[in-house]
């Protein structure tokens, strides 16, 4: 049966209230019915790759036109895209992949996923429901694989049960705190054919009501609290973000005269060239952002969780004594790590706002004396200049300027920055300063590598006219860098800068300091030639190994706007992030520099 764009409006007018036809409900097979499920949600792209369970859902996308389905060629990759595209768009993420293999494939992306809050839906193909438990060829127990990396699934047995549990899965996804959702469909469930009378409008719950809303008395305690502070700190997270409160949140610091920091998967959330940002806190933030966080009277968390890279030693943040206000949805996060003083569950847009009104009607206002002398404080920290390096190596290029140039010759357009995992990305989110919301996409919470391309694949498809950089290193990028066929069937031509060190930069950091330098397997031996590699793929590759040559080769690759540009950048294997703080150091124990080891 065909699925084309005029039956759109069939679809579109099942989720405002119409139902079947005049002629009755439709028989329609599963397939058809996912489909029709999917576009009632305007879903866009799908990124996958086909197996046997899943070719009657394969068969039907080949008989529509609206959603486009891109294949990738590693099911890890089609749900990092799918990611990155949630990421950057705010958009529900789709991804399908087929049973067995597609679905452990897909479980790493899954997990990624989970850990920073994306709002995905997987789908994935089962073996036939009589099958199930029997060891059937390409079989696993994907809601058993899956239970601890979703915010839930479902195994759908019944095709009259998949239109609703699509719209559960999406409302699932998108809502509260958001995260990736599995719906699991075994292969008779795609074929048999059903009534099928139309997507539903809504979706009721019993078990699952998050709250929007938050305490109306406990937002009061907080703002006495905050206008009464001498040393206030505002710490953000992701969670500003994912829940489209940047806006409220830049109002609210403008409001008070606050300084303000992010966690890594938090920037862009306020201006990174305003001076109230004091620059990311943690593990690799800086002297002031973390010094603040240590030192203050009252902090006000928002959308953030405390967790282990960004406060450090729970026990020596608790030394110093201050006041704990903290926002988010999800009620778990609340005292989780850190005890609190004034929780508030609810909507962190929906919370900031009403918390706004009420500083704007109150007529109090901030100590001006205090919060002077705080700032002069801040600045006696910031004079410090934690994040120098040096500048005038005209021998081996460091890294952080590579970061550094193409902040500054890209930051008055429409950039997306995605990045894998390592020392690139700390330089990455130390040196380019965001400006803007969700133009920083990368792994947070479980630290993946090989999500670059993918991510920037996906953002690209979604933003076709920004400029898209994967900042990577010669470690991550293999991991996924068949991905570059992708990029070249599909037409995203992404930018890739390489910080080529000839290490796992991350790991050898550690050794160096940790391990009293013991390099265990973390040199790369047998690196390709990148720039044949990226040719071979249909690409350009460009060669990048002295400071001055720097600019011109990201201006070469910036003109080259229809294709994809590998720039393998030789970078200095001795360089280290810094600051950092160790494991099991407190916030405010930073390493600054090569001296201090």
């Amino acid at each position: 049966m065909e699925i084309s764009k005029a039956e759109i409006t069939s679809a579109a007018a099942a989720t405002q209230g119409s139902s079947a036809s005049a002629a009755g409900p439709q028989d329609l097979m599963g397939a058809e019915i996912l489909i029709k499920s999917l576009q009632a949600e305007n879903v866009q792209y799908i990124w996958g790759y086909p197996g046997g369970a899943v070719l009657y859902i394969y068969d039907a996308l080949y008989k529509q036109d609206t959603i486009q389905h891109v294949l990738v060629r590693h099911e890890q990759a089609a749900v990092h895209a799918a990611d990155g595209y949630a990421r950057a768009t705010g958009e529900v993420g789709v991804a399908l992949v087929t049973s067995g293999p597609g679905l452990t494939n897909a479980v790493t992306g899954i997990a990624t996923a989970y850990m920073d809050s994306i709002p995905m839906v997987i789908i994935s193909g089962q073996v036939p429901t009589p099958a199930i438990g029997l060891d059937a060829f390409q079989e696993c127990d994907t809601v058993g694989i899956t239970r601890p990396i979703v915010k839930h699934n479902f195994l759908v047995k019944d095709p009259r049960d998949l239109a609703m549990t699509l719209k559960k899965a999406f409302h699932i996804a998108r809502t509260g705190r958001p995260g990736p959702v599995v719906v699991d469909i075994p292969k008779d469930v795609s074929f048999k054919k059903v009534p099928y009378s139309g997507y539903p409008q809504s979706v009721e719950m019993r078990s699952y009501n998050p709250v929007r809303k938050g305490h109306g008395g406990q937002i009061r305690k907080a703002l006495q609290l905050l206008l009464s502070a001498k040393r206030p700190y505002i710490y953000t997270g992701g969670g500003v973000l994912l829940g489209n409160a940047t806006q409220e949140l830049r109002t609210l610091v403008d409001l008070l005269g606050y300084p303000v920091t992010h966690t890594l998967m938090g920037l862009g959330a306020y201006p990174a060239s305003d001076r109230k940002f004091l620059g990311m806190l943690g593990m690799h933030g800086t002297i002031e952002a973390n010094n603040a966080m240590q030192n203050c009277d009252v902090l006000l968390a928002v959308g953030a969780r405390f967790d282990d890279r960004v406060i450090g030693n729970p026990k020596h943040f608790s030394q110093n004594d201050r006041k704990i206000i903290h926002i988010d949805i999800d009620p778990s996060s609340i005292s989780k790590r850190v005890k609190v003083d004034i929780p508030i569950v609810g909507d962190v847009k929906d919370v900031l706002t009403e918390l706004i009104s009420m500083v704007r009607e109150s007529s109090t206002r901030p100590d001006a004396a205090a919060l002077g002398a705080w700032w002069d404080t801040i600045e006696g920290w910031r004079k410090r200049e934690c994040l120098k390096y040096d500048r005038g190596s005209s021998d081996v290029i460091k890294p952080q300027y590579v970061v550094e140039t193409l902040w500054n010759m890209t930051k008055d357009s429409d950039t997306y920055i995605t990045s894998d995992v390592g020392q690139h990305q700390m330089w990455a989110a130390q040196y380019y300063r965001f400006d803007e919301p969700r133009r920083w996409i990368n792994s947070g919470g479980l630290g993946t590598m090989g999500v670059g391309i993918p991510y920037a694949m996906g953002i690209k498809l979604a933003k076709p006219q920004a400029e898209v950089f994967c900042i990577t290193g010669e470690g991550s990028v293999q991991m996924n860098i068949q991905e570059l066929s992708t990029c070249l069937q599909y037409n995203t031509p992404i930018k890739i800068c390489s910080l080529n060190n000839r290490y796992l930069g991350m790991v050898r950091q550690w050794q160096e300091i940790e391990y009293s330098g013991r390099y265990s397997h973390s040199y790369m031996d047998a690196l390709p030639n990148f720039v044949k590699l990226a040719e071979a793929y249909g690409h350009v590759g460009l060669l990048i190994e002295r400071p001055q040559d720097v600019e011109p080769a990201l201006r070469e690759a910036r003109k080259l706007k229809d294709r994809t540009v590998f720039l393998d950048f030789r970078t200095d294997p001795t360089e280290n992030v810094f600051p950092m703080v160790q494991a099991g150091k407190g916030l405010t124990e930073m390493l600054l520099g090569s001296e201090d080891l």
